[in-house]
């Protein structure tokens, strides 16, 4: 890897990491979305090289599966301690290829850290039970167990705006499993992704272990689908849009798929909610990461009884977001991944003014960067409020009461995360009871996410769980033992 800002980078081998070594490529410029200047030359894969990684990972299963317990925490452990000396720098790096204010990579580090360390716990954790085979009168004198067995080969494809994180959650857990695993970044922000594979391979290899039991191959869409499609891999885990996913299930089908899939995540403020709370709420969760994030606020629900006091007091807390350089400490929004995503946005904000909706605060961009935005009274049907805006945009309803909000919130394909703000225990409980979502966060943001919990979606938002203990149950098979023992005349006859 090269840069103009290699120093404060952690500098790579060239090339792409295949089998026990890096192979050189061919490159692409990774470009700061701020201000388009170059960051570094970045590996391209190609269709070739995801077939020999593929080979390559199903030779070493048995290797991989066979890696004592002590082994694969220990190589999980030296890269949790490799994340935290280098946090800074590898903050840096992801502000430089994601354009994410620093503040948002800060935290990035941190939760990949926080899960590194939670996959290396979990490797003690994996274990079976014994099986009671007798409660059937056949089943006499018989013992019965079953284990937890490495499922194979394991696929992992991330998204753009949180690369160090998602591939954390693919990386850590496989290795925990004793899995070999692939990962293929997205094409705009592979270069974390391969900074934490070298920490990897290096510490699989101090340890004994076969540094080609973590592969990265980089590229474009005919390289992810010769990944996921490969019969004699285990697993896919995917994260990113719904599209895509469900394509990738199709395609792997009967393998097993874990998709993270999109959201349009709802905020519910009830008329005896904390305003002051809620608000700063609104602050925080529909603009982190600009707005590039899958439970980031995109609906906010409010009750009209409170709907005048909430006003008052969200406007000037959205208008005292700072917009600008990602770099800097105070910056709360900054450029989007490209901007295409940008366009993409503004027509959608356009399209909702067509058909009504207003837009109070934002709509517009400045020197490239699209202000934090909010709209109110958007309908039905347009795609802001329908599909995954993924940038700094709310849009504001207000309700009649309660159940009103509880429909509006599961009238969507999504369902990922929502979050709900009351002082009421009874309506607390209604909502874990009748959201339809993957996840309810109470007097929380929505993107809430603590990286052991069990994360993912319902109906179009995916299916499996994430979290280090959930994913390493994704990446691993039961396997039955049925044991009848023999009586002593047979044990004495030799049968």
């Amino acid at each position: 890897m090269t840069s103009r800002m290699a120093d404060r980078l952690v500098m790579l081998p060239s090339g792409l990491p295949i089998g026990d070594s890096w192979r050189s490529v061919s490159t692409v410029t990774v470009r700061f979305p701020y201000d388009g200047s170059a960051v570094a030359e970045a590996p391209v894969g190609t269709v070739e090289l995801a077939t020999e990684a593929l080979d390559v990972a199903v030779e070493l299963r048995a290797a991989m599966a066979s890696l004592p317990s002590h082994t694969r925490r220990s190589v999980l452990r030296v890269v949790c301690e490799e994340l935290e000396q280098h946090a800074e720098q590898l903050a840096a790096l992801l502000v430089l290829e994601t354009g994410k204010p620093l503040v948002d990579c800060l935290v990035e580090v941190d939760r990949s850290i926080v899960t590194v360390r939670a996959a290396g716990e979990e490797v003690a954790r994996t274990h079976g039970e014994t099986v009671a085979l007798d409660l059937s009168p056949s089943g006499e004198g018989m013992t019965g167990f079953w284990v937890r067995r490495p499922i194979g080969v394991v696929v992992g494809i991330t998204g753009f705006n949180y690369p160090l994180l998602l591939a954390s959650h693919k990386m850590a857990p496989a290795i925990a499993a004793g899995c070999p695993v692939i990962c293929k970044p997205a094409p705009q922000a592979p270069l974390a992704v391969l900074q934490l594979a070298d920490m990897f391979r290096r510490a699989l290899g101090t340890a004994g272990a076969p540094v080609g039991g973590v592969q990265v191959v980089t590229g474009a869409a005919e390289v992810g689908a010769v990944l996921v499609s490969d019969p004699r891999i285990g697993a896919v885990s995917f994260t990113g849009s719904a599209a895509v996913g469900h394509a990738i299930a199709r395609s792997a089908a009967p393998i097993r798929t874990v998709l993270e899939l999109g959201s349009n995540s709802a905020m519910i403020v009830a008329d005896d909610a904390d305003l002051v709370a809620a608000v700063d709420a609104v602050r925080r969760g529909g603009f982190y990461a600009s707005g590039q994030a899958c439970i980031s606020i995109q609906r906010l629900l409010v009750d009209r009884r409170v709907a005048a006091e909430f006003f008052d007091l969200l406007v000037p807390a959205i208008a005292s977001l700072t917009v600008g350089d990602p770099r800097l400490p105070a910056t709360n929004v900054s450029a989007l991944i490209d901007m295409d995503a940008t366009l993409r946005i503004t027509r959608c904000i356009a399209e909702a003014v067509l058909v009504g909706a207003e837009v109070l605060l934002g709509g517009e961009t400045v020197d490239g960067v699209l202000a934090p935005t909010l709209l109110v009274n958007v309908p039905d049907g347009v795609d802001i409020w329908e599909e995954e805006v993924f940038g700094p945009v709310v849009c504001m309803r207000l309700v009649d009461d309660f159940d009103e909000a509880i429909s509006i919130t599961n009238a969507s394909r999504y369902g990922l995360q929502a979050s709900v703000f009351t002082n009421s225990l009874g309506r607390a409980l209604k909502a874990v009871n009748d959201l339809e979502v993957g996840g309810v966060v109470i007097n929380e943001v929505p993107g809430f996410r603590a990286d052991n919990m069990p994360y993912g979606g319902v109906k179009h938002s995916g299916i499996g769980r994430e979290g280090p203990r959930f994913a390493v149950e994704e990446y691993t098979v039961t396997r039955m033992a049925i044991i009848r023992w023999l009586g002593d005349d047979a044990a004495r006859s030799g049968r």
